[in-house]
């Protein structure tokens, strides 16, 4: 469903059982802290209907990424040991283990969101929205007076 000129009225509502079969990674938490994790998603992307995301599908996914990043950021080392690796292994070793990646070159915020698959996923998700927007100037616009007015 899609508003083209009007935001939503309304904002998305975290869904648990959603949460749980989309990240069943995270189905021990789903219906306790992930709805905490779902309200500080609000903090990233606007969840209170003006935000520039208009369709609701779209800002129902992308509101359970934030959140499954989140998750992953805060409950991974209490929940399922060590997070995972995100970006491509740029160096191995075998001794003593050592792995290292690299996801190329990253600017400002996008690093904090590609610490995990899903904030890297959330960040390519929405690379429309980070756009400038022009908005052209109004033309026949016609100023009566003196100069300099």
């Amino acid at each position: 469903m899609a508003f083209p000129n009007n935001p939503p009225a309304a904002a998305v509502a975290f869904d648990p059982a959603y949460f749980a079969s989309r990240y069943p990674e995270f189905a021990a938490i789903a219906a306790t802290t992930a709805p905490g994790y779902f309200i500080e998603a609000g903090l990233y992307l606007n969840n209170s209907g003006t935000s520039v995301v208009t369709d609701l599908n779209m800002q129902y996914i992308l509101l359970h990424q934030l959140t499954a990043h989140l998750a992953e950021l805060f409950d991974a080392t209490s929940q399922r040991g060590s997070a995972p690796l995100v970006g491509r292994i740029t160096d191995a070793s075998e001794g003593s283990v050592k792995v290292h990646t690299d996801m190329g070159p990253v600017a400002g915020t996008a690093a904090w969101f590609q610490q995990t698959k899903y904030g890297a996923a959330f960040w390519q998700a929405t690379s429309r929205y980070r756009g400038a927007r022009y908005i052209a100037p109004r033309r026949n616009l016609r100023v009566f007076g003196p100069r300099g007015w």
